[in-house]
């Protein structure tokens, strides 16, 4: 009997991950078994790198791999992945370039993963999970806010040399997150080329309350901040309110950023919130 000519499947079956956040997403939605290749760089969940080949860092991928895995589609992130994906597209497979830069917009990209492998409903319910635990974080900061706390002014710093400042989807959490991003006119920069403080010393003139670290690659040194020239004037150093922000919980635009990196940062800045009102903070 011949085929069925009209059969199809319902979204793509055999699915390759460039990067973290589409990998964590599916396997939240308990559709894992749809992947079949991911990134080098992924540890969300821990289990991932156990069960799946690893196929491509983020700036290069392993394309001949890929193809032998024989996938229907492969996801990736930002227009850094262009070249990528126009090699793959040209070795005829389907590729889908997410570009999310913004907290709607990593929404948005977890909703339409979601749809494509059939799962829309279940995905719009995390979502909405997701969405609660960020009001919740809202209003305990509008609480202490309206009970004469102060937001502090934060430096999130996504690379230490030269000094990079937080990409939007950071800054826009660390907003929600009760904190005031003290360089929010470079976060709607995507290149980190374009994120750069080349001169340390605005940093010291915007006097940061707290400073985050988050240096993708490599352990934050608070110390190392501390012991920068001129920077024993900043509050966060006088006050020794430098942390470290795990980059995979942070710098993936998907569920890791919106949960747990969040709330990391929400943490930190209650707890320098109540310090603040209590006076522990003298100048």
């Amino acid at each position: 009997m011949s085929a069925d000519l009209l059969h199809f499947n319902p979204g793509p079956q055999r699915i390759v991950c460039l990067t973290e956040e589409t990998t964590e997403w599916l396997y939240l939605l308990g559709q894992e078994r749809r992947i079949v290749g991911i990134s080098g760089y992924t540890v969300r969940p821990k289990r991932a790198r156990d069960e799946k080949p690893r196929v491509s860092a983020f700036l290069s991928a392993k394309l001949d791999k890929i193809m032998e895995l024989q996938p229907d589609c492969v996801l990736g992130f930002s227009d850094l992945q262009a070249d990528i994906a126009a090699d793959l597209v040209k070795r005829g497979v389907q590729v889908t370039i997410f570009n999310q830069r913004s907290v709607a917009e990593i929404f948005s990209m977890l909703f339409q993963l979601a749809a494509m492998v059939g799962e829309a409903e279940q995905g719009a319910q995390r979502i909405a999970q997701m969405q609660a635990g960020l009001r919740v974080m809202q209003a305990a900061v509008a609480a202490r806010v309206a009970a004469g706390a102060r937001r502090p002014k934060v430096f999130f710093e996504e690379w230490d040399s030269p000094h990079i400042s937080a990409i939007r989807w950071v800054s826009e959490l660390l907003g929600i997150a009760g904190g005031d991003d003290c360089f929010p006119e470079l976060a709607r920069e995507s290149l980190g080329k374009n994120r750069i403080i080349a001169d340390g010393a605005e940093i010291i003139r915007r006097n940061p309350d707290i400073i985050l670290g988050s240096w993708c690659g490599k352990k934050f040194r608070p110390e190392n901040v501390a012991a920068r020239q001129g920077w024993d004037a900043v509050n966060a150093v006088r006050h020794q309110q430098l942390f470290e922000i795990k980059s995979p919980d942070i710098l993936q635009p998907g569920p890791a950023a919106l949960t747990d990196g969040v709330q990391k940062m929400h943490q930190i800045i209650l707890r320098w919130m109540d310090a603040e009102q209590a006076g522990a903070f003298k100048p």
